[in-house]
């Protein structure tokens, strides 16, 4: 395990973050292959650029530092061979869904997230499981793609035996607390961006990860540390990057060009799986449909202004009435829309009026430390993250915002709240 993982990986890619990337000649085809070329024109952060001008990253240089991480962790495992041996095929598996856990990525981050649409997760699947890419890796890798799909998609069925419970613990380090995937966007999107919140001590991290006697993934007592840090990194990087007003403002409106497409059936849902940023924004200029000019706005960084704001407690109503799916939002807007269509005396379209609302965000603490030779969990290790602390971060960050087209915010900016939020009851 150990001999494999640390001679076998010697042809380099350079990265601004970590160096050099090793690859097998295998893996090295594999990343030639068009499906993970593709990620080369998905931006890790979509619109966040309009902000901080360096984050131009993208989704492939993000999966090669995943898989950096994740050969490191095993690595890490190598050297106390107590806790896990894997053979050869095993370790592939893992660093194979590693590298292409992000195949079926939309395009523009999170812009398309809650739309009525497949997981990119389950598109990745589907990638890697019944396209050419599917026989490149029996080929080259020597290993069955449906396992691989079967780490990255946690809908997919796992096998019976040991190779279930191989595929259970590759999720479960693929996609934990200080998972190589989080360790990754945090520090190459702090990098990209300029700001130093999202930098972590992967060093220590991964010196202090374990898979503990009852075969769960967690940290020994000195990784407690880490993890606060990694909270808390994880909290400041939502606070100015990944939730700036501004990077709401124009995820929300390429969100609702989208939802009016796709609900006017302008766009099937199957038109938009497989593109990149480029080939999202084409297709939607050459589509005849009003609303998707507001791609068009963005790229152009003619955005919409807010209105107001509200937090979760002030915003209350609105988030129960309208937080449980894009519909509910869309139809508000139209509700709205025509409302203040009467109330000014002009056209007032749906896509001029948006709410936008951010999906529940997650601070992962579910996770175990091995503290006097004794597993418990990591919120009862003396951290001052407690489960009440952590829902105060998830409560201070989730804004609810109402932005409009610029002279329609104008009119609205001088109504009172109360007034607005009828407008979408």
């Amino acid at each position: 395990m150990a001999d494999y993982l640390s001679s076998a990986f010697e042809l380099p890619v350079r990265d601004p973050v970590w160096g050099n990337i090793g690859l097998t000649p295998e893996f090295k085809r594999l990343t030639d292959e068009a499906a993970f070329q593709h990620l080369a024109g998905i931006r890790q952060l979509g619109p966040s650029y309009l902000v901080y001008p360096g984050a131009v990253h993208t989704r492939l240089a993000h999966s090669l530092g995943v898989f950096h991480l994740a050969r490191r962790l095993l690595l890490t495992f190598a050297g106390r061979e107590e806790e896990l041996i894997l053979d050869r095929d095993e370790i592939t598996i893992f660093l194979a869904a590693a590298l292409l856990h992000d195949l079926g990525h939309f395009p523009f981050a999170h812009s398309f997230k809650d739309l009525p649409l497949k997981k990119h997760e389950a598109i990745t699947a589907e990638i890697i499981s019944s396209s050419r890419l599917a026989g490149v890796i029996r080929r080259e890798l020597g290993i069955d793609p449906e396992l691989v799909a079967a780490v990255i998609d946690h809908d997919l069925p796992v096998p019976a035996g040991k190779t279930g419970e191989r595929i259970g613990l590759f999720r479960r380090l693929l996609s934990g607390v200080l998972d190589p995937d989080k360790l990754d966007y945090l520090n190459r999107d702090a990098f990209f961006c300029g700001v130093p919140y999202g930098n972590q001590d992967v060093d220590n991290i991964l010196d202090c990860t374990r898979i503990l006697p009852s075969g769960k993934v967690g940290v020994d007592a000195c990784g407690t540390v880490a993890v606060e840090n990694l909270l808390f990194s994880k909290y400041l990087m939502y606070r100015t990057v990944y939730w700036h007003k501004t990077v709401r403002i124009a995820t929300a409106m390429i969100k609702q060009a989208v939802m009016m497409a796709l609900t006017d059936g302008k766009i099937k849902p199957e038109a938009l799986y497989g593109l990149d940023d480029d080939a999202f924004c084409r297709m939607a200029g050459e589509t005849d449909y009003l609303p998707l000019e507001l791609v068009a706005s963005v790229r152009r960084r003619h955005l919409y202004k807010m209105v107001t704001e509200f937090d979760e407690e002030e915003g209350e109503l609105l988030i129960d009435s309208l937080s449980s799916s894009p519909e509910e939002r869309l139809e508000a807007s139209i509700q709205a829309s025509s409302r203040l269509s009467s109330l000014l005396g002009r056209d007032v379209s749906p896509e001029q009026i948006i709410i936008d609302i951010p999906e529940p965000i997650s601070f992962e603490t579910d996770m175990d430390v091995l503290q006097g030779g004794r597993e418990i969990d990591f919120v009862s290790s003396g951290t001052l993250f407690t489960t009440e602390v952590v829902g105060q971060f998830a409560r201070s960050l989730r804004k609810l915002r109402i932005c409009a087209e610029p002279s329609l915010a104008e009119r609205l900016s001088v109504m009172r709240q109360d007034k607005i939020t009828e407008l979408f009851l």
